[in-house]
């Protein structure tokens, strides 16, 4: 089977890996020249564990490709895959541009019957409107070509993509036709020999699913966000709470970990882009509305912590800070909390030292012409400091020389934004320390 996949962003490029690893011919395309002359040269354009070797594996292997034109692979595919970007707009929506802007290319272009499969998170009742716009394109060439369309949303991890794709929980599919479905099953089935786990529905449904999954997770952390806070004030602890709670069968372990909010590209965007389907239809998600709220206000939680410790006089205090992905194994910073924490901490006028794994270049990026110094490793980022804050929990952080730490801060305080030391063991070695819901 030969198939094509538009958009070689983060869903796209691992998704068309990972179909060539499993014996599919898989054409990538993308209207970026640089990133697709780069992908040909074995350079990848985002950091996730095992990627790069998979992409070379698969470009020797002659089962992957990169075009910069759609039209070059049309008559050669069977299944098209849009998983372009679809950035929020001002009001929150979801921007279907791109989007269509592929339709109408596959309907100014395609000669024999295809399936159009949305794998971008897209709201519901776009496939009537991608349908709509490769229609139109065919009415203007006079061509009766017929063509199906279908929604497979993915729920890949960043940081464990790649397991995720290949050793799915669950594939939704929605679809309207029975070809479609029978192209799709052909398509995944190599994936799923010990469990066929493809959940097929109407299109509608397999859009919304995608929303509803991330609003769930977000909004399980937002909760135990709020829980955290409170706890705090009564002197409860947040982990007894999660341990007490997560072995409810009905509730579950998973997502009830208390921090300083979540970031990446998926659950903020998603959370906006449901409520503003709700406001399209005159209905008010409430629940969801407070958990962005919540989110927001929860980004702030350490720098609120380091006015009250430093009585507001944090001028020139130095400021040291591990970890500036939105989670680890990734350099994603799209929505990170650190970017809130980092700007708050220099309109404040503090000297700030940060460090990350992967993430170092994505924040020179995003916070250029900004008065940061990046270290070179955890240690480095401590020098003088007179305060760390954790806000990424990469594994490199877990269990560091706190005698060298110690040794080399000025202040031994510690504010950790994820809750993953022990408080007793750093008050061992001389530390100040803080958490949050504890």
């Amino acid at each position: 089977m030969k198939i094509a996949i538009v958009g070689t962003g983060y869903v796209g490029l691992v998704s068309g890996t990972c179909f060539a690893e499993m014996g599919t011919e898989v054409y990538c395309v993308d209207v970026d020249a640089e990133k697709i002359e780069n992908l040909n040269r074995g350079v990848i354009p985002i950091y996730e564990p095992g990627l790069e070797d998979m992409v070379q594996r698969n470009r020797n292997a002659g089962r992957l490709h990169f075009t910069t034109e759609l039209k070059s692979c049309l008559n050669e595919v069977e299944i098209i895959f849009c998983a372009v970007g679809t950035p929020p707009d001002e009001d929150g929506s979801a921007d279907l541009k791109y989007v269509l802007e592929v339709a109408r290319t596959v309907g100014q272009e395609m000669n024999h019957h295809l399936l159009i499969v949305t794998k971008s998170t897209v709201p519901v009742g776009t496939a009537r409107k991608v349908r709509q716009t490769i229609q139109e394109e065919l009415d203007k060439r006079g061509l009766s070509i017929t063509f199906d369309v279908a929604s497979n949303p993915e729920f890949l991890k960043e940081g464990a993509a790649i397991k995720d794709f290949m050793s799915p929980d669950r594939i939704v599919v929605g679809v309207d036709s029975e070809r479609s479905q029978e192209l799709m099953t052909r398509l995944y089935r190599p994936f799923l020999l010990n469990n066929f786990r493809v959940i097929f529905m109407d299109i509608a449904s397999a859009e919304m699913t995608k929303y509803a999954a991330n609003a769930m997770l977000a909004t399980r952390i937002s909760f135990m966000n709020d829980m955290a806070n409170l706890c705090e004030i009564v002197g409860a602890d947040i982990s007894m709470v999660r341990k007490g709670i997560g072995t409810d069968a009905r509730i579950g372990n998973r997502f009830l970990f208390a921090g300083c909010g979540y970031g990446g590209s998926c659950f903020p965007k998603d959370v906006k882009a449901l409520i503003h389907t709700a406001e399209k239809n005159n209905y008010h998600l409430q629940i969801l509305e407070a958990v962005e709220a919540v989110n927001e206000r929860q980004k702030s939680v350490l720098y609120r912590k380091l006015c009250k410790l430093f009585d507001n006089q944090l001028e020139g205090k130095r400021v040291a800070i591990w970890g500036l992905s939105f989670k680890p194994e990734t350099d994603d910073m799209r929505e990170a909390p650190s970017l809130v924490v980092i700007n708050k901490l220099l309109e404040a006028r503090c000297v700030v030292s940060a460090y990350d794994p992967a993430a170092i270049p994505e924040a020179k990026r995003r916070l250029a012409g900004k008065n940061i110094r990046f270290a070179s490793d955890i240690y480095d980022a401590v020098v003088d400091a007179d305060v760390l804050l954790l806000l990424t929990e990469w594994t490199e952080f877990r269990i560091p020389s706190w005698q060298a730490i110690h040794k080399l801060m000025v202040n031994p305080l510690i504010l950790d934004g994820r809750n993953i030391y022990d408080a007793k063991e750093l008050k061992e070695y001389g530390f100040e320390y803080h958490c949050i819901g504890r």
